[in-house]
């Protein structure tokens, strides 16, 4: 059977299925909990808000369900923090030598466990806190950052120069907007006409689908060493070995661009993760009261950004410098935020949308950038130290932000999103230093390589 060097189904279909989990599991959790504070049934309703009729009491319930919910979340990001750490760094560093499809592969299981043990504890209303336990489980085989970390590696392995390289890194990003978009609008009509438990069945079906793909129909980019198979010591020294020599080996120069790249990507991961993990939550509290449907409408609303993020990525990319787009980006999260700490009806919610169009663009253009600083045969270690900072801010940040709207969602729902918008100075000022003080011409990349023993690229100008 002939294979394809297409990643793209992976990506769009993954995404297609877990964002019919994501918006549910909040909205899940929230009802349970609603039913065991209150000890009354969660109110659907057609309206746009179901705010109106809400008395002292009710509004006093409805803090105590927030704050339990949004420690539920931050529990389930800690218990799977750690396990998919260590397995991102592994998994990614260890397909430079064993090949990037067991990087995606064994995501995909992990994420079909995770939407099995869903659709079980919602199907046979089984405790709530089984839910933990199955994060901690599906974290043991990596995570979205690993299946990331392994298509980003897989699409630099296809790309010789760096324009190609760039755009197609950011339609992987699209592909993610576009089909999560469509299964959050999909998702929330679906919750309405039949429950959860369709939705959790699904997404299941659509997981293993693209499992099969991944398996047999997928081709390997990278020539497996078949010598190391037995030699299972002598692969972890080589593997220790690679992600050393990123920031051991090599010129100073180079160590300090890629530490100060990859700090800046995870800071501003780090913000705008945290933030969009609270907004189902502020959506659902007062004054909003979003029902199934307008939490789905605006969940469509903020992926859809990937889209718009890589129309602005493939615009600017032919009159910009690279640093000047992602700038652009870090402005675009900063603003967005600080709206929504102020947003207050429903036509506020989807308008602060507006400013975030750009917020994604950052990322496949700060991935290229450290993709072009090392050679071919380091971009697994390279991708595996991204997402493991990717994956260490986006549980980090979660359970941070869940923790501090706990403590602040009483008196000023909108603190977190302040918050967030004054966190945005970080990685702009790192960005900021790395413009001021280094540029990343096209003789800077050949030195960077050429003083490491690899062979120069001849990749334009990055800024």
């Amino acid at each position: 059977m002939k294979r394809l060097y297409f990643i793209e189904p992976i990506v769009a279909i993954y995404a297609f299925a877990s964002f019919m989990v994501y918006p549910l599991v909040q909205q899940y959790v929230y009802r349970r909990l609603w039913l065991e504070i209150t000890n009354s049934s969660y109110p659907v309703s057609d309206n746009t808000s179901q705010c109106a009729a809400n008395n002292t009491s009710h509004s006093r319930q409805q803090v105590e369900v927030q704050k339990a919910a949004s420690l539920f979340s931050m529990y389930s990001d800690l218990s799977s923090m750690i396990p998919s750490l260590i397995v991102t760094l592994l998994l990614v560093a260890y397909s430079d030598q064993r090949g990037r499809k067991i990087t995606i592969i064994m995501p995909l299981i992990g994420s079909l466990i995770y939407t099995l043990s869903f659709l079980a504890v919602s199907f046979f209303e089984l405790n709530l806190y089984i839910l933990i336990a199955a994060s901690f489980v599906s974290a043991l085989f990596g995570g979205i950052g690993t299946m990331l970390g392994g298509c980003f590696s897989y699409v630099a392995d296809l790309c010789e120069d760096s324009k190609q390289k760039t755009l197609r890194m950011a339609v992987v990003d699209m592909m993610i907007g576009l089909l999560a978009g469509v299964a959050s609008i999909s998702t929330g009509y679906f919750l309405y006409a039949v429950g959860f438990n369709w939705p959790f069945f699904t997404s299941a079906i659509f997981q293993a689908v693209n499992l099969i793909y991944a398996v047999f129909i997928l081709e390997e980019t990278r020539v497996i060493d078949r010598s190391e198979t037995a030699a299972c010591c002598r692969a972890m020294q080589k593997l220790a070995s690679s992600i050393c020599n990123l920031f051991v080996g090599g010129s100073s120069q180079r160590k300090w661009v890629l530490v100060l790249l990859i700090v800046t990507f995870s800071s501003l991961s780090f913000v705008n993760t945290g933030g969009l993990s609270m907004i189902t939550l502020y959506e659902l509290n007062e004054p909003l009261c979003w029902s199934e449907i307008l939490v789905g409408y605006g969940a469509a609303a903020s992926t859809s950004i990937f889209i718009t993020s890589f129309v602005g990525v493939y615009l600017f990319s032919r009159c910009l410098p690279n640093i000047a787009i992602a700038f652009i980006g870090m402005l675009s999260v900063g603003i967005s935020m600080f709206m929504t700490a102020f947003a207050k009806t429903t036509l506020m919610m989807f308008l602060v949308r507006i400013p975030a169009m750009f917020a994604i663009m950052p990322f496949p253009v700060l991935r290229s950038m450290m993709s072009k600083v090392v050679s071919k045969s380091e971009q697994g270690a390279l991708f595996a130290c991204v997402a493991f900072t990717e994956n260490l801010s986006t549980y980090g940040s979660s359970a941070v932000f869940s923790r501090i709207y706990a403590a602040t969602v009483a008196w000023c729902p909108g603190f977190i999103f302040l918050l967030g918008s004054g966190l945005c100075i970080i990685p702009i000022s790192l960005l900021g230093i790395f413009r001021c003080f280094h540029s990343l011409d096209s003789n800077d990349n050949q030195a960077l390589l050429s003083e490491d023993g690899t062979e120069a690229s001849d990749d334009p100008p990055v800024a």
